[in-house]
C-alpha cells in the first residue's frame, strides 16, 4: 500500500468519527426528544386543544347514526302501512270476482251490480295510489314545494273558513285563537293549508262529541312556530299493530266501505308532508284542561319561522 492510500484510509476514519459524534449529538438534543415532534414520526401527536373538535365530531357522528336508523325504521313503517292499505280494497275486489266467477248471484242483475261495485272500488283504489304516490313524489322532491314567506295568521284563517261549517253540521264547536300577524312561516301554502284541513277532518270524522281548539305558540328561543289542534282524545289514531287494522275475512265482504285512507295513514301522510318542509308533526301528552268536560289530546305542528315578512 503507497503513502496515498494510507491518507484516504485516515481522511475516512476522521470523517466517520465526526459523523458518529454528530449523529449522537442530535440524539441528546430536545428537537430528538420523544416528547416533541419528530420528522422521522408519520404521525404527529395531537394538541390538547384539538381533542374537544374531535369529541364533537364522534358526537355528531353518532347523531347523523341515531337519525338514519330512526329514519329507515319509519321508511319501514311507512311501506308496511302503504302495503295494507292497498291490500285492503284489493281484499275486497276479489271478494266481488270470486262471488261473480263461483256463480253465487241470484240474478243477472245481481251480478251486473257486483261488476259495478267492482268497477267503482277500481278507480277508488287508483284514486288512492296516485295520492300515496304524489306523497313519494313530494318526498323524492319530484313534485317541488313552493315554500316561502307567509303569514300564518292569513293560514289559520283560510283553515278556520274552509272547516268550520263542517264541524258545526255536526254540532262540534271549532275555535281558532288568532296568531300574531307578524309571525311569517317557511312553508308552502297550499301544502300547509291542506295538512291543518286534513288533520281537522279526520278529528271531526272520529268524535263523537267534544270540541276542537286552533291555537299558537312561539319560543323566543327557537326558530319555530308551533300550531296546537287539541282535539278529543279518542279522535287521534292509535299506533295499533299493522296485522289487527283488517282481517281477510272482513275485506271479502261485498258490502265494504268506500276505498279511502285510513286516519293512520292519513297522519303518516302528514307527517312525511312537514318534514318535507323542514317542520315536524307530532302528538304530545294531553293539555291540562280542568275547566273543560271532555280529555284532550294534542297535535303539534313545528314550522319554520321566517325573518323576513314578505309575502
Amino acid at each position: 500500500m503507497n503513502w496515498s492510500n494510507w491518507i484516504y484510509l485516515g481522511v475516512g476514519i476522521a470523517l466517520g468519527l465526526g459523523f458518529r459524534r454528530l449523529f449522537a449529538r442530535w440524539l441528546h438534543s430536545p428537537q430528538a426528544s420523544p416528547n416533541s415532534s419528530s420528522s422521522l414520526s408519520p404521525v404527529a401527536p395531537l394538541d390538547q386543544q384539538d381533542m374537544p373538535s374531535i369529541s364533537q365530531q364522534i358526537q355528531q357522528t353518532q347523531l347523523a347514526y341515531l337519525m338514519a336508523r330512526e329514519m329507515s325504521q319509519f321508511k319501514a313503517g311507512f311501506l308496511a302501512r302503504t302495503t295494507h292499505e292497498l291490500r285492503s280494497p284489493l281484499n275486497g275486489l276479489i271478494g266481488l270476482h270470486q262471488l261473480i266467477l263461483s256463480d253465487l248471484c241470484e240474478s243477472p242483475a245481481e251480478e251486473r251490480e257486483f261488476i259495478v261495485q267492482a268497477h267503482e272500488r277500481t278507480l277508488k283504489l287508483l284514486k288512492l295510489m296516485d295520492e300515496i304516490l304524489n306523497v313519494a313524489r313530494t318526498e323524492h322532491g319530484t313534485n317541488k314545494l313552493d315554500i316561502q314567506p307567509r303569514p300564518l295568521a292569513n293560514i289559520l284563517e283560510e283553515v278556520y273558513n274552509l272547516t268550520y261549517m263542517l264541524a258545526a253540521n255536526r254540532n262540534f264547536p271549532l275555535q281558532l285563537l288568532p296568531a300574531d300577524p307578524e309571525i311569517y312561516v317557511l312553508a308552502d301554502h297550499l301544502c300547509l293549508r291542506q295538512i291543518l284541513i286534513s288533520l281537522i277532518d279526520t278529528a271531526i270524522s272520529q268524535m263523537e262529541e267534544g270540541n276542537i281548539y286552533i291555537s299558537t305558540s312561539t319560543l323566543s328561543t327557537s326558530n319555530f312556530v308551533n300550531i296546537w289542534l287539541d282535539v278529543p282524545k279518542n279522535t287521534i289514531p292509535a299506533s295499533e299493530p299493522i296485522d289487527s287494522i283488517k282481517s281477510e275475512s272482513q275485506l271479502s265482504q261485498p258490502n265494504r266501505d268506500n276505498v279511502t285512507l285510513s286516519p293512520g295513514m292519513r297522519l303518516l301522510i302528514n307527517q312525511i308532508l312537514m318534514e318535507v318542509m323542514g317542520g315536524k308533526l307530532e302528538i304530545l301528552p294531553s293539555p291540562i284542561a280542568k275547566d273543560l268536560p271532555h280529555q284532550l289530546s294534542r297535535l303539534q305542528i313545528s314550522i319554520p319561522v321566517s325573518s323576513s315578512a314578505e309575502s
